[in-house]
C-alpha cells in the first residue's frame, strides 16, 4: 500500500490528495467481486424472505422461536445462502483500514528517524525517492496527516467526519435490499451494521489521521456510484417510512 500510494504521488505531481482517491478507486476494483457478490447474497436473501416457503414456516412456527431459527437455517442450506455473506465486505474493509492507516502515517514522515523508516520500506527499484520524500501533506485545507478540522470563528468543526458517517449510511441503506421481514435475524444483522457502521467510522475519522477519513468518504461514493451504473441501487432505503405494498 505505501509504494502504491508513493507510485500514484509521484505520477499525480506530489498531490497525496488525490493520490488517495485514485488509490481508493483501485481498492474498490480490487474489491468489487466481493462487493458484487454481497449484492448477490443480499438479493439472494430478499428472494428466501418473500418466498410462499418462507412465510408458512413463519406461520407454522410464529410462537417457537428456536423452532423457527432451526427451519430458517434449514432453508438457508437448500437455497444456499449464506446468512453472513452480506457482511463479508464490511469485514473485510477493517485489514484495509488498518494498512491504509500505517501507510499514510509511514509515508508522510518528516522526522529524521521517521524519514530513515520510510527509506527502508520502500522497494529498491523506486526511482527519485530523494523527490518524493517528505511528502506534502497538504490538501485543501487539510493536513492529511493529522485529523482535519475547519475552523469557523475558532471553532473546529470536523467536516470530514461528518461527511463520513452521512456517505457510510447512505451507502449501507441504498445498496440494501428492501427486507419483507425486518424482525427476523439477517434483518436485525444488517439494521445494527447499518447503525454502528457510521457511528464507527465517524469516530475513527474524527481521531485519525484526515488521510484516512478521505478514504472512507472516497470508497463511500464511488460504491454508491457503481451500484448506480448497475442500477442496483436501492435508492428509497434512504426513506426508512416508506412501506412497499403489494
Amino acid at each position: 500500500m505505501l509504494n502504491t500510494l508513493l507510485g500514484i504521488y509521484a505520477f499525480l505531481g506530489h498531490n497525496f490528495g488525490l493520490s488517495i482517491i485514485i488509490f481508493t478507486i483501485l481498492i474498490r476494483m480490487i474489491t468489487y467481486p466481493l462487493t458484487a457478490k454481497q449484492q448477490q447474497s443480499a438479493q439472494a436473501m430478499q428472494g428466501m424472505q418473500n418466498s410462499k416457503k418462507w412465510q408458512e414456516i413463519q406461520k407454522k412456527y410464529k410462537n417457537d422461536k428456536e423452532k423457527l431459527s432451526q427451519e430458517q437455517m434449514k432453508l438457508y442450506q437448500e437455497m444456499g445462502i449464506n446468512p453472513f455473506g452480506s457482511c463479508l465486505p464490511t469485514l473485510i474493509q477493517f485489514p484495509i483500514i488498518i494498512g491504509l492507516y500505517q501507510a499514510l502515517i509511514r509515508a508522510l514522515a518528516n522526522t529524521p528517524i521517521q524519514l530513515l523508516d520510510l527509506s527502508r520500506l520502500i522497494y529498491p527499484f523506486f526511482p527519485n525517492v530523494s523527490k518524493l520524500v517528505p511528502l506534502n501533506p497538504h490538501f485543501l485545507w487539510m493536513d492529511l496527516g493529522e485529523p482535519e478540522r475547519l475552523y469557523v470563528f475558532g471553532f473546529g468543526v470536523p467536516v470530514l467526519a461528518i461527511l463520513v458517517m452521512i456517505t457510510t449510511y447512505m451507502q449501507s441503506k441504498v445498496m440494501t435490499p428492501p427486507s419483507a421481514n425486518p424482525s427476523d435475524q439477517s434483518g436485525q444483522m444488517m439494521k445494527m451494521m447499518n447503525m454502528y457502521m457510521p457511528l464507527m467510522l465517524g469516530y475513527f475519522a474524527y481521531t485519525f489521521a484526515s488521510g484516512l477519513a478521505l478514504y472512507f468518504v472516497a470508497s463511500n461514493v464511488i460504491s454508491v456510484i457503481q451500484y448506480a451504473a448497475l442500477g442496483k441501487v436501492n435508492w428509497r432505503g434512504l426513506l426508512p417510512s416508506f412501506n412497499i405494498k403489494k
